[in-house]
């Protein structure tokens, strides 16, 4: 008494009238032509990074046609307004190196290296450069033969047209050339009718190659002065000589100590 009872058959039928008009609204959307947002933007505020979710809003035909397509998530990230980057699916990216393509007319097959080998000296046996080294003191003893003599024929056959010395005569001054000398042979060495005698004294060589040699020694002269009475000169000497065509030229004399020709 004095309550009101609702009886089962109003309740479901009130249940039925609420289904009935979430139904008709429904309807009334979609025929109304407006698409719902697709994209849910949630802020981050603590590092700056907007993320944005794409949702997958599909009918039942869709479904049925695109059955084996997956949804996407997409992430916008941006360090400023004016810089904005999209990574999908962000996978390492190998750095390869890029090759450029050879054409197939232009490949050279490699060159064969036709350098000639490389010449070494062939070390002469001691008897050898014994044999050498006596040639260098013969020519050596012509040479002074010919300056003893004051045969300047036979001291330009055996000198080298711009032999270059230093001698005491050239007061420390390099010469080169022949007219030096030859000023001494015309007017002294030639003129000479006492007996003159030079000893080459521990005579040294050194071989320089095949084709050159240095020869250092000691030069004695005695002869005769002006009042008969017999002189000894001592002189210190370097020739260097050179083969050319088959033939030894000197070069290059140093003479230090008493002058090449003694004043009588």
């Amino acid at each position: 008494v004095g309550r009101q009872s609702t009886s089962p058959a109003s309740t479901a039928t009130s249940a039925a009238g609420l289904a009935e008009q979430a139904a008709k609204s429904l309807l009334n959307k979609k025929t109304d032509g407006v698409k719902e947002p697709q994209t849910t933007v949630v802020h981050n505020p603590a590092d700056g990074i907007k993320e944005s979710t794409e949702s997958c809003n599909m009918t039942t035909e869709d479904e049925d046609i695109k059955a084996t397509q997956l949804c996407e998530t997409k992430t916008t990230a941006w360090d400023s307004p004016a810089q904005t980057i999209t990574l999908e699916h962000a996978q390492p990216v190998l750095a390869l190196t890029p090759v450029s393509p050879l054409a197939e007319g232009n490949v050279k097959p490699p060159v064969a290296d036709r350098s000639l080998p490389e010449t070494k000296n062939v070390e002469q046996s001691p008897a050898v450069q014994s044999l050498r080294k006596q040639d260098i003191i013969k020519i050596t003893e012509q040479l002074i033969e010919a300056v003893n003599n004051g045969d300047f024929d036979a001291y330009t056959k055996i000198c080298d047209p711009a032999l270059t010395s230093f001698e005491p005569e050239a007061l420390g001054n390099l010469v080169e050339g022949m007219d030096f000398h030859k000023f001494y042979f015309e007017n002294l060495l030639s003129k000479n009718s006492k007996p003159i005698h030079t000893t080459i004294l521990n005579p040294h060589v050194h071989l320089i190659g095949d084709d050159a040699a240095c020869i250092a020694y000691i030069r004695l002269t005695q002869y005769i002065d002006s009042q008969g009475r017999p002189r000894s000169m001592q002189s210190e000497e370097t020739r260097v000589w050179h083969r050319r065509d088959g033939k030894w030229l000197n070069v290059h004399f140093h003479c230090s100590g008493a002058p090449a020709a003694p004043l009588q």
